[in-house]
Parts: C-alpha cells; structure tokens; sequence
C-alpha cells in the first residue's frame, strides 16, 4: 500500500505523546508565533490563513517543531476531531470561535491533523489559521500520491452512524454524524490515499427526500459551497476512484401530488437520464478516474434496479472505467434507520473488492 506508511492518519504516536493535555480554549495569542503551511483537503474558500467549509469531511493538515500549537476555530457549529501523531487527543463539540491551545507534547517534530466529523448543511465553519513557536518545518505536509472521492447522500456522509439506536432527534443526528467514521474515510486509509468526501444527507439525482426543495446533488455538485456562487476549483484534485452512491432520496419515499412526475416510470426515466449525464460530466473532469457506481436493496429494489440500468445505459455508450457494487444484507441500524458503524465497514469491503479487481485502478 504506497504511501500508507507516511500518512499522517497511520502514523504511530511518538513516546511521550500520552502526557499531551487536551485542547484547551486560550484568549491571547502568544508573540512570536509562526503561522503554519496546511494541506488542506476538501472544497473551502479562503479567507487570507481562515478556510472556510460547507461540504463534510474536510480535514487539515500541518507539521510543526516544538511541544506546542494553536489554531483558530471560526463560527459555526462544528463537531472536530484533533490527532496529533496519528493519534487522537481530543474531540471539539460545538467549540466556541477562537483561539485553541495543543501542549505538553515532547520536544520534536509533530503531524497535527483536524477532521470534521459533523454535517453543516445549516450553515457554513471555518477553521485556521493554524500556529507553532518554531519556525515552520521546512517541508509542508505532503499530498498522497492517490486520491479518492466520494459523491452521495447520508450513507456517504456518515449520518448518525454511531448511534446506537434508530430512534434519534434532531441533535441526536447531529452528534452521531461522523464522516471520519464512514467508509469513504475507511476506504482512503485502506489505500494510503486522500479523500473528498461530496455529498449531502436527504439529496438525490432529481428528488430529494420526501419530494423536499433544494438543489439535487448533482446541481450543488460543482460549487465550493451549496449556494452556486462560486464554482469549485481545485487544480490540485485530480482523483484515480470516483465512488458515488445517489438514488436513496429519490425513490424511498411515495409520490406526491404537486410533484414534477405523476408516474413511478416517469421519475425512473427521469432518474436514469440525469445520472448518466452526471456520470458523463464527471468523466469529461477525470478522463482517467475508475467510476464505482453502488446502491443498497433499499426500496423493495426500486435503488439497485435503476442503478443497474444507468450503468447499462453508460456502458451502451462507450464508457469502459466503470464499476457496479450492489450493497446488500446491511442492518441500518444507525440513527433513522441509517448504516450503522459495521455496515460501514461492509460497504468498504464490498467497494474495495471491485476497486482491487480494476488493474491499474491507482495508475500504475
């Protein structure tokens, strides 16, 4: 697995890094201090050394010397996940903006690493800059030589995947949500790779849950953040697997009167024309990308069925970097009946079985 021994999630802890005190909240930035290169990873805008970040899964990385570092957090409520050395030292629930404190390490050089692990559909969070004592490293963090993205709807966000109930509120949702834990995060630690993680809970290719309004994924797919005003870009993105998941929202619910189509068949034509096109603009973007299309048995096979034909309808035409994983035999035992942590893992398996099985899926 190339690369996987220097990435910063499979790093082992140096000894000493258990006496770490957890995050702490400090009210004045020290003199002297450096600001911080960052990799970072998921579509944000910036804002001078802030990013700011709607999409889930963003995560941040930096190097720094020295036993301590410091990074602002910005408005917005935000669940963040803080591992330094590969290790996790603390976890940030609704953090009020400000400056954050990380100390007491051991003298050295340290991979400090921030995940987003909530959903922020309500509005956008921004995190950074991110600060040492030392001067910085000479050399920033390094992208993984292998990306890998994932587009979809909550299977793929990780929606109340670490309940350990059906039955959950609204702020239930909100605190058992964690992209980290969901198997596009799995899947990239599996093969040492970089992750995007673009997807929306209750969306779908053209309906969303319920019939409810907002923009399908596909139409929110290319902005930074989910209010078409700026395109996203990202010279940098140029991924080997594409894995994208889209038809739950769409078809798990009954019609309604007032919706665009009066007839399961016509949703279904509907369906299939726009995930083929969608799937052809994503191509048209990674000329080289493998294509993993997957669904769930969901909806008395109303998902698999329809997906099974846009992946005839995209072969009929020519496309050959394709891939079809039906995903069967899940629990959905996470909160409103979502993928649980062992589904998850299922739904890595599966995907990584057709990924292995595509020579030259990586590039080379």
């Amino acid at each position: 697995m190339t690369g996987i021994a220097t990435a910063l999630t499979m790093a082992i802890a140096p000894i000493g890094l258990a006496a770490a005190r957890q995050v702490e909240r400090v009210e004045v930035l020290p003199a002297h201090l450096s600001i911080l290169p960052v990799q970072v990873h998921g579509r944000v805008e910036r804002k001078g050394d802030e990013f700011v970040r709607k999409w889930p899964g963003s995560y941040f990385e930096t190097v720094f010397e020295g036993a301590a570092a410091f990074f602002k957090i910005g408005p917005g409520e935000v669940r963040l996940h803080v591992l330094v050395d590969g290790r996790m030292i603390d976890t940030l629930v609704r953090p009020a903006p400000g400056l954050y404190r990380i100390d007491g390490l051991p003298r050295g050089r340290h991979e400090l690493r921030v995940e987003v692990a909530s959903e922020s559909q309500a509005g956008p969070t921004a995190l950074g800059p991110f600060y040492a004592a030392q001067r910085p490293v000479a050399t920033s963090p390094r992208r993984r030589a292998r990306q890998i993205e994932f587009i979809g709807d909550s299977h793929t966000v990780g929606y109340g995947v670490t309940s350990a109930t059906r039955e959950c509120t609204q702020d239930d949702v909100w605190r058992t949500t964690d992209t980290s834990s969901g198997f596009g995060a799995l899947l990239a630690r599996r093969y040492g790779a970089d992750y995007e993680i673009n997807a929306i809970s209750g969306r779908g290719v053209v309906r969303n849950y319920n019939g409810f309004a907002a923009d399908t994924l596909p139409d929110a797919y290319p902005y930074t953040m989910f209010d078409r005003r700026s395109r996203a870009a990202e010279p940098q993105w140029h991924p080997q697997v594409i894995v994208v998941a889209l038809g739950t929202n769409d078809f798990t619910t009954p019609l309604h009167t007032g919706e665009t189509w009066a007839t399961r068949a016509t949703l279904h034509a509907d369906y299939e024309a726009k995930y083929v096109r969608f799937v052809q603009s994503l191509r048209a973007r990674n000329p080289k990308a493998l294509i993993v299309l997957w669904a769930t048995d969901l909806a008395d096979g109303e998902i698999e069925t329809e997906v099974a034909k846009v992946v005839h309808l995209l072969r009929s035409s020519g496309e050959q970097r394709l891939a079809y994983v039906p995903v069967n035999g899940l629990s959905f035992t996470g909160c409103n009946s979502h993928p649980s942590l062992a589904d998850q893992k299922i739904i890595a398996e599966r995907i990584a079985g057709a990924i292995d099985t595509q020579i030259g899926a990586w590039g080379g």
